[in-house]
């Protein structure tokens, strides 16, 4: 029973924090719009079960990288609240890893689609 609340305890927490991204960070909610968008294209052109999860696949990695790149954001405004050199890079390599994923997602979003759209 003690096993079942630490997990409901963890599975609160972290519902917490998905809770903030999607209030408070942009990025993430411009994101998950895509990622709406993605879904009701799979629907809409009845993609195949492979296509699905490479498409689900993405759009969670996506997220995955933008709550990283948050997540490092955060931690360097605490440790070095005045902008030192490292730290404005570092907050550019996050957000570059997030720009990548999102090339990729889009790339294999086009493979994907465009056959269904012509």
């Amino acid at each position: 029973m003690a096993r079942i609340k630490e997990f409901l305890k963890s599975f609160a927490n972290a519902m917490r924090g998905l809770k903030y991204a999607i209030k408070n960070e942009k990025n993430f909610q411009h994101e998950l719009i895509v990622a709406i968008l993605a879904v009701g294209a799979m629907i809409y052109f009845r993609v195949t079960r492979l296509e699905m999860i490479v498409v689900v696949t993405m759009i969670m990695a996506v997220l995955v990288m933008e709550m990283l790149n948050t997540i490092i954001e955060r931690i360097i405004d605490i440790l070095k609240p005045s902008v030192h050199p490292y730290a404005r890079l570092i907050k550019d390599l996050m957000a570059a890893s997030v720009l990548l994923t999102s090339i990729l997602a889009l790339i294999i979003g086009l493979v994907i689609f465009i056959p269904h759209i012509f």
